[in-house]
């Protein structure tokens, strides 16, 4: 099942929103990667992802500090989830290649309820303060 960005999962600022939409798209190129059985595409893509994710983090607290919101609670939120992702990266790149269909499967739903918890859970918290900024809104 491919993650599809619709406007119901919008935070309510473009920055915010511009990031989900790339990590929707680079999750997608992760499972294509991880579907491929091809270690190096697979670690280039990861690689991306956890760079964009480290970016779209730093965003998130730029913008929570331009608007005056406690952060600290997001920010320990967000370190678990990338966290989360370096655990799987490692655990991938120590199968080099070698994934069971179920193996697929678990890595590819995992990723799909990272990004779920990220956005159902994390930033649904962010959505009532940054829906009241303008949506052009930038840290």
């Amino acid at each position: 099942m491919e993650l599809q960005w619709s406007d119901s999962l919008s935070v309510g600022n473009a920055l915010m929103d511009s990031d989900h939409r790339n990590l929707f798209g680079m999750i997608g190129t992760v499972d294509h990667a991880l579907r491929s059985g091809n270690p190096q595409i697979l670690s280039q893509a990861f690689q991306r992802l956890v760079v964009c994710v480290g970016i779209h983090f730093a965003n998130e607290e730029r913008l929570a500090q331009a608007i005056d919101l406690p952060f600290d609670n997001h920010k320990r939120l967000n370190l678990y989830l990338q966290q989360e992702l370096e655990y799987m990266r490692s655990e991938l790149d120590a199968k080099d290649g070698l994934w069971s269909e179920s193996a697929v499967e678990h890595f590819s739903h995992s990723l799909r309820n990272w990004m779920a918890a990220h956005l159902g859970r994390d930033e649904r918290l962010l959505k009532p303060v940054l829906s009241a900024q303008p949506y052009d809104l930038r840290p």
